[in-house]
């Protein structure tokens, strides 16, 4: 579990924040006790996500929180992140791992299968789902449910972090079903209160 020492994943989406406040939402997140963030904004070209990738390196460094660049090696490298996230049918995770030793490596899965390749290839942990329903992951097929989930959690030696509609009112069941952690889109970034959202989260997945 190489660095892997959050429970809290937050995967960044700025289309669901009012212009201009995609910062300060991030902001409050990490004040909520966020301690680590994937950069996720795959419309934004090369030099825009670069821009957008050094300010969220300036705040989660100032959080003592880790960042991860959805997909993007380069950017990662430049800004100093301390990982990357790669999509299932993405790049191998071999290739990441023996070119960039010193980059952690998440990867999506949305399948069995495809967790215990992200494992065989070296990945440091994985993200599964969507668990539940949800708007922002409905390309990716029906939900997998939480008996998917835990046969994931069995069956592979990272850590698995759920991901997919994952309210509060779930935390327990996918706690229970094996999940090192959540991976959460809307549900901090598009709460009234992020800090109070990420909170409350980092409190149920205690166990409080």
């Amino acid at each position: 579990m190489r660095g892997i020492d959050f429970t809290l994943y937050l995967v960044t989406d700025r289309t669901l924040v009012a212009e201009g406040e995609f910062l300060n939402v991030l902001r409050k997140a990490l004040e909520g006790g966020v301690k680590a963030v994937q950069l996720r904004e795959k419309d934004l070209p090369g030099r825009e996500i670069l821009f957008l990738a050094r300010e969220v390196r300036k705040l989660t460094s100032s959080f003592g929180a880790k960042l991860f660049i959805n997909d993007r090696v380069d950017v990662a490298l430049a800004v100093g992140a301390e990982g990357v996230h790669l999509r299932e049918d993405s790049m191998p995770v071999s290739a990441v791992r023996r070119s960039f030793p010193e980059l952690l490596v998440g990867r999506s899965t949305h399948s069995l299968e495809g967790a215990l390749e992200a494992e065989r290839e070296g990945a440091d942990f994985i993200t599964f789902g969507p668990v539940f329903e949800t708007p922002s992951k409905r390309k990716f097929g029906p939900p997998q449910g939480v008996e998917k989930l835990a046969a994931v959690a069995e069956s592979v030696s990272i850590p698995v972090f759920a991901i997919g509609g994952v309210k509060p009112e779930r935390v327990v069941e996918v706690r229970k079903a094996g999940a090192k952690g959540i991976a959460l889109i809307s549900g901090i970034i598009a709460a009234p209160d992020p800090k109070e959202a990420a909170e409350k989260y980092l409190l149920l997945m205690k166990g409080r």
